[in-house]
């Protein structure tokens, strides 16, 4: 009889947190929805969203099993969907391309060969389903490293703090989920005591997952609307609104004058394998300053974003110098900070949308002037703002 109570008890606290999980789930859909947000990340947010939504209801007790056959194969293509949005909330240069969704649609059909095979083959189907927990766990991995390839070049003081949590969490559950596919072992019974600790899991990353969404700062529009800040916005307004969420903190002016000096006459992003721990040595302050400093002060959500932007416009000035015609676009990239041609002609073209061979081309097709620089025109600005 107490077992039975405690049974029943247990379902109601699962179906209680499933409830919560959908609600935060779907309040995050209508809220992206109601702001029209469009960018990379709050599509594949609204995707993620719409999975734990429909994995929460799905897996829950009492859900029929006949269901099954068309749930499963939806389900299991989830960790991709969780990766490209890790890819797109922790990386702002990712790009969604076509080949993305081709990796999900393939991890959908071949959930739906498995799950009609299952009847008829059921050997092969079971090695199957190996592969697909394999693949999970290879997508949860591929999220977990761009956690951490891109946790310390990060500037955003809220981002930081909620993405090791929420990739945790996620990537543990996913785990899971993979292991009980291994092992054949199912990890959410409808009814059983293996749903409460999945119903609990789901609810803690809804949370999550409600706090980076609803925390999210806001831009008012021309006509009084606000609207989600979109990653890599540096726009005025964008700025303001970082600032707002982390209470108005003031940035330290004399730090960002110094700053300045280092990057613009020391050219300090020349030196190889310098990162945001060595910035912050040399000005012997800690390093949460420095950060907040690039980001609240300068607008920059990334270090290696922040340190490209002077080492493009050093290059800019070298492929503009008549002197240096001959001098290799490698060379010019080197001397810049870069440490290879790669990634110096993708932060290029980014931004200017010309790559160094065209930039060049007609920079020095152009007539010289004697007035100045775009650079020097820049640096000047850039002083008298911050002063």
């Amino acid at each position: 009889m107490v077992q039975g109570v405690t049974a029943m008890g247990l379902t109601a606290i699962d179906l209680g947190l499933r409830g919560a999980t959908s609600g935060v789930f779907l309040l995050i859909i209508l809220v992206a929805l109601l702001h029209r947000t469009t960018n990379q990340q709050a599509l594949l947010g609204m995707a993620m969203s719409a999975g734990g939504l429909f994995y929460a209801i799905t897996t829950a007790p009492f859900f029929p099993k006949s269901c099954w056959w068309w749930v499963l194969p939806v389900l299991s293509a989830q960790p991709a969907i969780f990766w490209l949005w890790a890819r797109a909330a922790f990386d702002d240069d990712f790009v969604l391309k076509r080949w993305h969704g081709a990796v999900w649609l393939a991890i959908v059909a071949f959930g739906f060969v498995l799950t009609l095979g299952w009847a008829r083959w059921p050997a092969l189907a079971g090695a199957g389903g190996r592969v697909l927990s394999l693949i999970t766990l290879v997508l949860a991995v591929a999220a977990a490293v761009q956690t951490v390839k891109t946790w310390r070049v990060d500037l955003v003081a809220r981002r930081r703090r909620l993405r090791l949590a929420m990739l945790a969490i996620n990537v543990g559950l996913i785990a899971v989920v993979a292991g009980a596919g291994f092992a054949a072992i199912p990890v959410a019974v409808p009814g059983g005591a293996g749903s409460f600790p999945t119903a609990l899991c789901l609810f803690v990353v809804a949370m999550l997952a409600g706090v980076g969404t609803f925390a999210a700062p806001m831009a008012v529009t021309a006509n009084g609307a606000t609207a989600a800040i979109a990653p890599g916005d540096f726009s005025p307004q964008a700025r303001r609104a970082d600032r707002a969420t982390t209470g108005g903190i003031v940035v330290d002016p004399l730090l960002l004058r110094r700053l300045d000096h280092l990057m613009t006459v020391e050219r300090i992003y020349r030196q190889e394998g310098l990162a945001i721990g060595t910035l912050a040595a040399r000005f012997d302050v800690p390093e949460y300053r420095l950060r907040q400093a690039i980001n609240e002060g300068l607008g920059y959500r990334n270090f290696n974003a922040f340190l490209n932007h002077y080492r493009i416009e050093d290059a800019k000035a070298a492929l503009s110098d008549p002197a240096q015609r001959e001098v290799p676009v490698l060379t010019i990239a080197m001397d810049a900070g870069f440490q290879s041609i790669g990634p110096f002609n993708r932060a290029f073209k980014a931004e200017t949308g010309m790559t160094p061979s065209e930039f060049r081309r007609d920079a020095l097709a152009q007539p010289q002037t004697v007035s100045g620089s775009a650079r020097d025109q820049e640096i000047g600005q850039r002083r008298r703002d911050i002063g």
